[in-house]
């Protein structure tokens, strides 16, 4: 059944499109231990021992992790279903 200009499982594509941009996102924020460095490869300073460890192939210290995450935050703030909401009334 559509409604307005929505086509048959239309809302089951945009559900599924989704997933799959979560799913990109998340793997690309996956770290790999061959990039293991000892030094912030944004501001240069050293990257604590237990951090390396926890986190083995983290290439950003704290604070730059946290301006990213920040940065990444802000980008996130579109909601697909809302918008696809809006067109559907």
């Amino acid at each position: 059944m559509a409604n307005g200009f929505t086509k048959d499982g239309g809302v089951q594509e945009q559900i599924d499109a989704t997933i799959d941009d979560a799913i990109v996102r998340a793997r690309s924020k996956l770290h790999h231990q061959s990039n293991t460095t000892e030094y912030c490869i944004e501001c240069g300073e050293q990257i604590p021992l237990g951090r390396r460890q926890a986190l083995p192939g983290v290439e950003l210290c704290i604070q730059c992790q946290s301006e990213k995450d920040d940065n990444e935050k802000a980008l996130n703030l579109f909601n697909r279903r809302g918008s696809k909401d809006s067109q559907l009334r």
